[in-house]
């Protein structure tokens, strides 16, 4: 692979791991919520589980897409819905300071499973295999590559995340105000669904 295009690959996992997505915001609750050291399991399993799916979208995914386009409408259906639900189960959290503490952070396996019905990951891996994925390359080798790559760049990308929201923690030093951040945070990824509702 030229110097070059390595540097684009790289150049695009790193601005598409740390700018604002689904993971981001939710690491960024978990954070909030419940510490850096709980929100571990959930961080390798947004990188390790996304890297996963580089390879699978690179190997097999789209071939079955192209076969089935009806498989992209009963994705995009259950991504709404669940992250819909994970709307509400953040929303509805309360934070350690409170009477009672209701939920939890995700577990690792939780954190890879939601990759799949994540629009911003699927958009981050199928760019990244059809643009950046080397063309004389086996597809396996490929794909790994571009998996490597990202699991290089998404880690750190969304550790700032979770620190983030450690520091808001402090900062917001309340239930109260923590609460009203859970709401803020619900909010914004219902938002982040707009661009796959209206393509």
């Amino acid at each position: 692979m030229e110097p070059l295009a390595l540097y684009l690959l790289v150049q695009f996992a790193f601005a598409s791991s740390i700018t604002p997505g689904p993971n981001n915001l939710m690491l960024m609750a978990s954070g909030a919520n419940y510490g850096l050291r709980r929100t571990l399991p959930h961080m390798l399993g947004v990188s390790l589980g996304h890297s996963f799916m580089v390879v699978m979208v690179g190997v097999a995914l789209l071939r079955l897409f192209h076969a089935v386009p009806a498989l992209n409408t009963v994705l995009t259906v259950g991504a709404v819905l669940y992250m819909t639900w994970l709307a509400w189960k953040i929303a509805t959290a309360l934070p350690p300071e409170a009477s009672r503490v209701t939920g939890k952070p995700f577990t690792f396996l939780q954190a890879a499973a939601f990759q799949w019905v994540n629009p911003k990951a699927w958009v981050m891996a199928i760019t990244a295999i059809t643009a950046y994925a080397p063309q004389d390359w086996s597809v396996w080798s490929g794909s790994m590559l571009v998996a490597v790559i990202f699991l290089c760049t998404n880690l750190p990308s969304i550790t700032v995340w979770a620190v983030l929201g450690v520091q808001v923690r402090r900062f917001l030093g309340t239930a109260k105000r923590l609460r009203i951040f859970n709401i803020t945070m619900a909010a914004l990824l219902l938002a982040s669904l707009y661009p796959m509702l209206v393509h």
